[in-house]
């Protein structure tokens, strides 16, 4: 989304609540986390209240802090959620004091200023190794990427910037004893963005690779990223197709340092990343197979060994190494063995072969080595540049990123740091120099006098070291240039000689006694605006000369590798013309990024490490003291407070400071400018506190503005409950009255719709009514129009009451429902399913228990239902297995019986057959007869066979007669018995003797057999009492009562 996009989606009165919010929000808690811009201090000449103000920062995660529109950052070592993309919303259109100072801000402002103004930015990053300065630009990259406008071509501009960063960082960082992930380069990028503010293209230079690097790693240190993500993250096959292992401890130039494996680092992610951003970059696979050949060519070149002969020349020792460096760089072997072990030297007329001594042959490796390195990554800049290059020729606004080394100083200071500082000297004087014109140019256009500022001007260190004929560079490319034995020492002769007598410049011998015995006799010291270095002058003519032998040159010619071709062109090993040394290249290098900046509108970034050891949360004050010293914060903060302390335009100050006065609050009608004076004027400023320009009001103290914020602070808790109260109000009278409507809406639709729903309600009941009225009318009558609904409605309603009506049992049916005429068939067939549905669930529920019971039950029902008078009380009682246990009958009488199987045992009376008089037995039957048992004794035996039959009477007495035959006059007679469990016992003897046929109810009275010609009766008659007796005429007299 656009910055003009955000601001247009954002209401007025969210962005003045946040402007309130948030508008220099640290002067109310400046005691607590300090003041978040250091031209607000009011000791600002003192280094002890800028490292106070630093330290309380960094210890509240305020990792960013302002010198005016300098952003200083100081490394927290550990993630902040300061970065997400709500972050990035937040501070985009953002005036750049509204929000706390952030990188997000500083970009934003340099994006915006850009666009409105029409004209080219650049925004210098520096710092010491391991401060943050690559992570600062990656995060005003990735600013940029999501603020720009979208399209596709904009997207992939978008992409290629921000993936060239992880092939810069492979190939140009390194780890050092300072940072993980060290740039051993100075990077300057051009973004270049159309009018509407969209990325279009962009355009990077480099400075200064640390080539040595490639062949010799200090203690603890590691060579370039890329070739561990090589040997750790490569694909099996591409290794092979190098003749690579994967183990970095084979190749020499990787374990110089031994510490090949980091922690912090992850190579094999690292190296998808790359093999990705390649892809984006539009660097072919067929390149990209080249490039990997040559880093791969360099472990090679690494691992060659020479061993001297006989006459003391190097010939190479291992062979296989020679066959990938000569495979991968498409070098004949020969061509390339020779290279490496003679150099070529011309004589008048002709070239001579001359061999090299081992010393010499592993110089030259590594020159050559370091040669094809440093050439291959600028092959590799120049082809991210054509991937970046904007192809509309119109004139387009740039922002320059500048992520250069910061001033380094080590226990030993070689070439390398002589050349990063005197970069620095050169981009501090640069520094002071546009800051003076900035903020001159601010004065002149504000109309305020200007007052010169005392600083301190480096010209001097910058003349001592370039000037020409008499300048450092130039005495050291004469030394390296002259015939003769020159050394490290005798350029060093050379400065004492011609440079002796400079204030910033002082050697051992030049030294007095005390200085002296810190100075070793190869060194020199300069004084740098940052402070003293010493320099150890060992080295410094092999570093500056960089010499690749001619024949090492004309070897590359006979490379088939396409990149190696491209860095090693035909046309150079021809030219005569010494090439100009390392230290001159720099020199007019820094020349031309001079005029590029100078060309310019500047933006600074400042990055401080806090520790050496990266820990969060520890602060250093005497390393802090020196980043704060030789990065020039002092002298910058001394110009930008040289005036004045405080500026703002004056609807800024006016809209903070406005409730401060009466006449400003709420509303000033005027223009800013008068507004600012009345409010001033009624604060009681003094004249010599401030001034007023034409857009701005300047504030000389910082005091000043402080006693202003602090009654603002006061001022605007009553403010704040004021405003709350009438807001409130407002609000809650607004929302009364917009209910008030709403009901009022609400009722009036409520109605309507409840009036036509009641219409319509009535409409239907008319019309349901009229039909169930002509259908009642017509019931009778066929099926038709008339009454279809209401003959539907009458079987649907009777079947509804016969579903919630249905008996509960068979037993039950007469509650049957009534049907109507239209439904008695249909009723009919219901009923009988229903029937038919209880019985059989009546049957499933039966057990084979109950189902014995009730086929007794149901053989007594056949025999004596409507017969005998008492039946019916007989039905409830169930039937048992027997009335007499086996415990119960005598031992001696079971012993005789029990081979039969008993079957049932019943206690009854027996009476006498002479003079009826009554004994109490036991009735038992058995499988085959029939036992009547007086305790111990078996009275007598009736076998099923002879029982004739049984007699019984139609009354409710107990009754029963044992008809026998008795054809011996010995034989008992019938036997006249009287049972309490008649019906069972008389059920069980028609089951077991299968003699239900011979059972007979009788009425009135019944003739038994006392014995053979003898007779008796028994009558049977119904009394107001039971009772039995003998009657005058000699009959047993059975009286019962009659049962209701």
């Amino acid at each position: 989304m656009t910055h003009m996009a955000l601001e247009e989606r954002e209401s007025l009165e969210e962005r003045c609540n946040r402007i309130l919010r948030n508008m220099e929000a640290s002067l109310t808690a400046r005691d607590r986390v300090g003041i978040q811009d250091f031209v607000l201090l009011d000791a600002y000449t003192s280094e002890s209240a800028f490292l106070d103000n630093l330290r309380k920062r960094f210890h509240e995660n305020l990792i960013y802090t302002y010198i005016g529109t300098l952003l200083v950052s100081v490394n927290p070592y550990k993630d902040l959620d300061i970065y997400s993309k709500k972050q990035m919303d937040t501070y985009m259109g953002v005036n750049f004091f509204e929000l706390p100072p952030h990188i997000y801000a500083l970009a934003d402002n340099v994006f915006r200023t850009m666009l409105s103004e029409f004209n080219n930015h650049f925004i210098l990053i520096s710092g010491e190794s391991g401060a943050g300065k690559t992570e600062a630009s990656k995060k005003i990259l990735q600013f940029y990427a999501v603020s720009c406008p979208s399209t596709k071509l904009l997207n992939n501009v978008r992409d290629r910037l921000l993936l060239s960063n992880p092939v810069l960082e492979a190939f140009g960082n390194a780890k050092t004893l300072k940072n993980d992930n060290s740039s051993r380069f100075g990077k300057y990028m051009d973004i270049q963005f159309d009018h509407r503010g969209g990325a279009v293209g962009g355009h990077i230079l480099s400075y200064l690779l640390e080539k040595s690097r490639v062949v010799h790693q200090n203690h603890g240190e590691r060579n370039f990223h890329i070739f561990y993500q090589l040997v750790e993250g490569g694909e099996e096959d591409l290794l092979r197709w190098l003749g690579l292992e994967r183990n970095c401890k084979n190749y020499r130039y990787l374990v110089q340092g031994d510490c090949a494996k980091v922690s912090s680092i992850n190579d094999k992610s690292d190296w998808k990343t790359v093999r990705k951003a390649l892809t984006v970059i539009d660097v072919s696979e067929s390149d990209t197979e080249h490039l990997f050949g040559i880093i791969a060519s360099v472990l090679h070149l690494g691992n060659l060994k020479f061993d001297a002969d006989a006459r003391g020349y190097a010939t190479i020792k291992n062979n296989q190494e020679m066959h990938w460096v000569s495979k991968l760089l498409g070098i004949p072997n020969q061509v390339l063995q020779q290279g490496l072990t003679h150099r070529k030297i011309e004589a008048k007329t002709e070239e001579v072969l001359s061999p090299f001594s081992v010393e010499h042959a592993v110089y030259a490796r590594d020159a050559l080595a370091k040669a094809i390195y440093g050439r291959t990554f600028n092959w590799l800049v120049n082809k991210i540049n054509e991937s970046l290059a904007n192809q509309d020729s119109s004139r387009k606004m740039v922002v320059g990123l500048l992520d250069i080394y910061g001033f380094e100083v080590f226990s030993v200071n070689s070439f390398e740091q002589f050349c990063i500082n005197y970069c620095n000297e050169k981009l501090q004087q640069l520094f002071i120099q546009l800051t003076l014109k900035s903020e001159q140019e601010e004065y002149e256009l504000e109309g305020i006098e200007w007052e010169p500022v005392p600083y301190f001007n480096n010209k001097i260190i910058c003349d001592l070291v370039e000037e020409k004929f008499r300048g450092i560079i130039s005495l050291l490319d004469e030394e390296c240039l002259r015939p003769g034995e020159a050394t490290d020492l005798t350029f060093l002769e050379k400065m004492e000689e011609k440079i002796g007598g400079h204030p910033h410049f002082v050697t051992h011998k030049l030294a007095d006694k005390n200085t002296r015995k810190t100075l070793e006799r190869g060194d020199f010291r300069l004084l740098h605006y940052a402070g003293e270095v010493t320099y150890c002058v060992i080295g410094f003519l092999d570093k500056n000369n960089d010499l690749l032998y001619r024949s090492g040159k004309e070897v590359m010619q006979h490379s088939k590798n396409a990149i190696i071709k491209h860095c090693f062109p035909s046309s150079e090993p021809d030219s005569k013309k010494r090439p100009e040394t390392v230290v001159t290249q720099f020199k007019n290098s820094l020349v031309g990024l001079t005029e590029i900046l100078m060309s310019k509108e500047p933006w600074y970034v400042r990055c401080i490490k806090p520790n050496e050891s990266k820990q969060p949360a520890k602060f250093d004050d005497v390393l802090v003291r020196h980043q704060v010293k030789y990065l020039g914060l002092m002298e910058h903060l001394r110009v930008r407070r040289a005036g004045f302390a405080y500026r703002r335009k004056y609807e800024i100050f006016l809209q903070r400071y406005k409730a401060l006065c009466p006449d400003t609050w709420p509303n000033w009608k005027g223009t800013p400018a008068e507004g600012v004076r009345c409010l001033i004027k009624h604060l009681g400023y003094k004249t010599d506190e401030y001034k007023l320009g034409r857009t701005k009001i300047f504030i000389r103290h910082p005091r000043t503005l402080f006693a202003t914020e602090d009654a603002f602070q006061v001022c605007k808790h009553k403010l704040a409950t004021r405003i709350q109260a009438k807001y409130k109000g407002y609000r809650v009278k607004e929302g009364y009255l917009k209910q008030k409507e709403a009901a009022t809406k609400i009722e009036n639709c409520w109605r309507g719709l409840m009036a036509r729903k009641e219409r319509e309600r009535r409409a239907w009941a008319v019309k349901v009514i009229k039909k169930f009225i002509k259908g009642f009318m017509t019931r009778h009558q066929p099926a038709c129009i008339d009454n279809s609904e209401y003959l539907i409605y009458v079987r649907q309603n009777y079947l509804t009451r016969l579903k919630e009506n249905l008996p509960r049992s068979v037993l039950d049916m007469d509650s049957w429902l009534t049907p109507p005429p239209i439904l008695k068939e249909v009723s009919q067939l219901l009923q009988n399913i229903f029937v038919r549905h209880l019985v059989r669930q009546y049957v499933r529920e039966i057990t084979p228990p109950r189902k014995a019971q009730l086929l007794l039950k149901a053989q007594t029902s056949s025999m004596f239902k409507g017969k005998k008078e008492n039946y019916p009380l007989s039905v409830c009682r169930p039937f048992v297995e027997t009335r007499i246990a086996l415990e119960d009958i005598n031992l001696k009488v079971l012993q005789t019986i029990k081979h039969e199987h008993l079957k049932y045992g019943v206690p009854v009376v027996k009476y006498d057959r002479n003079g009826f008089r009554p004994r109490l037995r036991q009735l038992i039957f058995t499988q085959e007869a029939a036992y009547l048992v007086e305790e111990t004794k078996i009275k007598q035996r009736i076998d099923f066979a002879s029982l004739k039959g049984v007699s019984v009477s139609n009354l409710s007495d107990n009754f029963l007669i044992l008809h026998v035959t008795c054809d011996d006059i010995k034989q008992k007679g019938d036997l006249v018995l009287q049972c309490d469990f008649l019906y069972e016992a008389l059920t069980k003897l028609s089951f077991i003797a299968d003699k239900q046929s011979c059972i007979n109810v009788v009425q009135g009275s019944v003739r038994f057999d006392i014995q053979p010609g003898r007779e008796g009766f028994v009558d049977f008659k119904s009394g107001q009492e039971s009772m039995v007796y003998r009657a005058k005429n000699g009959h047993l007299m059975v009286e019962s009562t009659r049962t209701r």
